[in-house]
């Protein structure tokens, strides 16, 4: 892998399936992954398979059928939990086995009653089994983001000895701040032995709306795996978005860093989750949201018009949208009137749109937005009849 090269994990149907109400069934897993493996996502997170029957048979099967990317089944530091990953995970091409345990003082002391010494062979122990069946071992450190460094240092070095290939760096609760989370991994590979011969992961929680910052910082600072999902859904306010961080990294040319993702599909496969977990996407969802490439303001939409690239940093075509969209409302102005007027067809001089205008405002102080049908109706009551070109 070039050192520039940011592979891109989705847990979109393990962590993003952990929304209340979004549980997906075998088939839809399939049809989901299907479409992740030809958008060029280089780790697929398949499920949890100890975890239930249903989880179990999803992961065998998508297993069976991803072409292109690895396939990875979460687990916890036990036994049990590697067997159950390890047998669902046979048919993969490329299989890998997520395992790890909580390394925050706050785990330690709450979740596992443990001392940090424990912990450490816990982990080691972990890795090491999970490498008895397959060469790649993801090893996640939770709560990472609020692990003391040099401890979470001490954990790391050792599952590296113990046979991790990558190491993820969980910030779970969304807690860091992106200068944190980038000093935590530059910290991590100034500090670790081996730590050349792994990969760093970044895997952030939205808590604080912080998610997709802190990824980015993360492969600022030498990490070379974003984990994410797909619209950004995931467990409480959700995960690092793929388009995000994706996107980001395409138009800053200066980060140097690339991802294989065909971002041309990006807008449907978007569509695609939504219509399999029955959440909506916010409309001012950042590069895929209905109104990512849609303009109001009559200021924005006589600039766009002029020049797209006046208000626009990305090319709508560049993620799947056919085109921006000029809306009209009550702020909208003549220029955008006068295009979407021409779109149907009609020719409006300067004095024709002066004309028209004062009924249009008319309409759109009544509507929260005018409509095709509605065009035709305001420049019939305008009285205007401009050469009218039939399609």
């Amino acid at each position: 892998m070039s050192k520039n090269q940011v592979q891109i994990f989705d847990t979109t149907l393990r962590d993003g399936e952990q929304v209340p109400g979004c549980k997906l069934n075998t088939e839809q897993k399939i049809i989901i992954a299907e479409q992740l493996d030809m958008l060029g996502v280089d780790v697929i997170e398949a499920g949890f398979p100890i975890s239930s029957p249903g989880d179990f048979n999803s992961v065998v099967e998508i297993a069976k059928i991803v072409k292109n990317a690895t396939v990875c089944g979460l687990t916890r530091a036990n036994k049990k939990d590697i067997d159950a990953a390890a047998q669902a995970l046979k048919y993969a091409v490329k299989p890998r086995i997520h395992t790890g345990i909580g390394t925050s003082a706050s785990h330690i002391k709450y979740k596992f009653n443990s001392t940090p010494e424990r912990i450490i062979e816990r982990a080691k122990d972990a890795v090491k089994y999970a490498k008895t069946f397959v060469e790649d071992i993801e090893f996640y450190a939770e709560d990472a983001g609020r692990t003391d460094n040099e401890y979470l240092a001490r954990v790391c070095e050792e599952v590296i000895k113990s046979g991790a290939t990558v190491l993820n760096i969980p910030d779970t609760t969304g807690y860091c701040l992106p200068e944190e989370y980038g000093a935590k991994m530059k910290y991590l590979r100034e500090n670790v032995k081996g730590i050349e011969n792994v990969i760093l992961s970044c895997h952030c929680h939205n808590d604080l709306g912080l998610a997709t910052a802190n990824s980015i910082a993360g492969v600022q600072n030498g990490a070379r795996q974003i984990e994410c999902t797909i619209n950004g859904i995931g467990e409480r306010a959700g995960n690092t978005a793929l388009e995000e961080v994706v996107m980001i990294l395409k138009q800053h040319p200066c980060l140097n860093l690339d991802t294989n993702i065909n971002t041309k599909m990006l807008y449907e496969t978007s569509q695609l989750v939504k219509h399999h977990m029955g959440l909506t996407v916010q409309p001012n969802k950042a590069v895929i949201g209905d109104n990512a490439f849609a303009h109001s303001s009559g200021i924005h939409q006589d600039g766009v018009i002029k020049n797209r690239e006046t208000y626009e940093i990305m090319n709508p075509e560049d993620v799947g949208v056919n085109e921006s969209s000029i809306v009209l409302t009550a702020r909208s102005g003549r220029a955008a009137l006068a295009y979407r007027a021409k779109k149907l067809g009609y020719e409006l001089t300067k004095i024709q749109l002066d004309t028209v205008y004062p009924e249009f405002l008319s309409f759109a102080d009544k509507k929260k937005e005018i409509e095709d049908a509605d065009i035709h109706k305001i420049i019939e009551l305008s009285k205007i009849y401009a050469n009218k070109k039939v399609a």
